[in-house]
């Protein structure tokens, strides 16, 4: 008996520490050229953590180990919804593909919480109507400071009878209350900085009194920062004022990066704590110095810094990763060896082709800039450069079949070799080489050696392309392609920044 009741035990922890996500789900009316993507919400680095096709009926299956217990961002056709998971969870998620995100249904484990939030969320946005912000920012201290609390005791009110209604677990309602908290410190910090100047009294300080109920909501500050990028964005805004007079001072001829100057301000303010720098910091290389157009010397100055000024093991490995998706390999080293499938069903390796350099494409059939924009442009550059270069087209769709199907398509008449990566966009060449759905379709080039010789291109009219192409050649390209969007990488919208001028 007490073998089978230590099997039980054995089994049960084994279930309880799992980070496995299984998600079924079906979006009605759904395009199978659709994507479903999970990103952890809480990170520093919002890159997807799986990426999953929908079928022709709009349904879905995908699994994924979850970093954390948490909010995760659901991506579908360009549109974001929030769901609360845990791993160890199946959950299934379904609606109507023009209802998303407004409506949608989560059933199995993640249900009552994800009840519990879209409830909560509910109340709250009801509530959120009837709040004039602009008119609380003119009213005095004492009087903003009374209406504060009582929006705040609204809200936790409207939590708390959510939270009866659906029995969440009680991590879910921790998180709501947190994101409360964070979104009323915004509101205090909105009047602290605009409070002077609306009211005509320039010389405005907050009293003792506001910053005591200031330093009350943050109690939990490291929870906070942990969970909550909208507390990120409050303790941003408290440093603002600082951080503007700081740049000025020391960028005045405006060749520094954010990240550099915030880094440098960072180190002069001895009260903040280590995890708050870690955290702000990486927000500010995340959202204005690591991007596709940084340069090699820019580059080199986020690295050192995420190196010598990130404490924080797990902040420092999503900023190392995301720097390397977006800047790909280092030149001169050995592309990666994984293994992919030919048409024939043979295995083969980018760096099989030893003769001649290589130019590589990555690609899918679902990507909307592969079929018109890039492919008349690719024909030309591989009639022009093809005796002096060899070219594989990685395609990674779903399934083989599509492969098949898709490389006939696309590439009849193509020279070069077509293979598949096995698992599509969660393959190990997309994992080795950070390939995610915004990088489609891509291009690197790889020397006779199989060494890398360039970085990712996105462009196939992009001029360092062109020059790349002549010299590993030894050709002269007569004129470059005409340059043609193919990337979401190419014209991202950017969020807003501290300013350092």
């Amino acid at each position: 008996m007490s073998k089978y009741f230590m099997m039980l035990m054995v089994a049960f922890v084994a279930m309880s520490c799992s980070k496995k996500v299984e998600v079924t789900g079906n979006f009605a009316g759904g395009s199978p050229l659709e994507r479903i993507e999970f990103i952890e919400a809480s990170g520093v680095a919002t890159l997807p953590i799986i990426n999953i096709g929908v079928d022709s009926k709009g349904s879905f299956t995908g699994s994924f180990d979850a970093p954390k217990d948490g909010m995760y961002i659901m991506t579908y056709a360009g549109k974001q919804a929030m769901v609360y998971l845990k791993g160890g969870q199946k959950l299934n998620i379904s609606g109507q593909a023009e209802a998303f995100p407004g409506k949608f249904t989560v059933t199995g484990d993640a249900k009552k919480n994800n009840d519990f939030l879209q409830d909560a969320t509910a109340q709250i946005q009801t509530y959120a109507t009837q709040i004039n912000v602009g008119e609380l920012v003119t009213k005095d201290e004492a009087a903003f400071l009374k209406e504060v609390e009582k929006v705040r005791a609204e809200l936790e009110k409207r939590i708390d009878i959510a939270a009866k209604k659906t029995s969440p677990d009680s991590e879910v309602v921790s998180w709501k209350k947190d994101e409360m908290n964070a979104s009323i410190l915004g509101l205090l910090n909105q009047y602290e900085m605009n409070h002077g100047q609306i009211s005509g009294k320039e010389n405005f300080k907050v009293s003792k009194n506001f910053t005591d109920v200031e330093t009350k909501m943050k109690k939990d500050s490291d929870r906070m920062l942990k969970n909550q990028p909208i507390y990120r964005n409050y303790l941003l805004g408290k440093l603002s004022q600082d951080f503007q007079k700081y740049a000025e001072a020391n960028n005045k001829n405006g060749e520094e990066t954010s990240s550099v100057l915030f880094s440098n301000f960072l180190d002069t303010k001895k009260e903040v704590s280590q995890l708050e720098k870690d955290y702000l910091l990486a927000f500010v290389m995340s959202n204005s110095d690591i991007n596709p157009s940084t340069t090699p010397e820019n580059a080199a100055k986020i690295d050192k810094i995420i190196k010598d000024k990130i404490k924080d093991a797990d902040i420092k490995k999503d900023l190392e990763r995301i720097q390397f998706v977006l800047s790909g390999p280092k030149m001169g080293e050995a592309i990666t060896g994984a293994k992919l499938i030919k048409e024939d069903g043979t295995a083969f390796k980018l760096t099989d082709n030893k003769t001649k350099p290589t130019m590589i494409m990555f690609y899918a059939s679902w990507n909307p800039y592969i079929s018109e924009a890039t492919l008349p442009v690719l024909s030309e550059v591989t009639k022009f450069y093809q005796s002096k270069l060899d070219f594989v087209y990685v395609n990674l769709d779903d399934t083989k079949d599509q492969f098949a199907k898709t490389s006939k398509a696309m590439l009849q008449g193509m020279p070069g070799t077509n293979v598949y990566g096995e698992g599509g966009m969660n393959s190990q060449i997309a994992k080795d080489l950070g390939i995610y759905g915004f990088k489609l379709p891509s291009f690197i080039l790889i020397d006779k050696e199989g060494k890398v010789a360039s970085k990712f291109f996105f462009n196939l009219g992009d001029p360092e392309l062109v020059t790349t192409l002549d010299k590993l050649t030894g050709l002269k390209a007569p004129a470059a392609p005409e340059a043609t969007l193919q990337n979401d990488l190419l014209a991202p919208p950017m969020p807003e920044m501290p300013q350092t001028k």
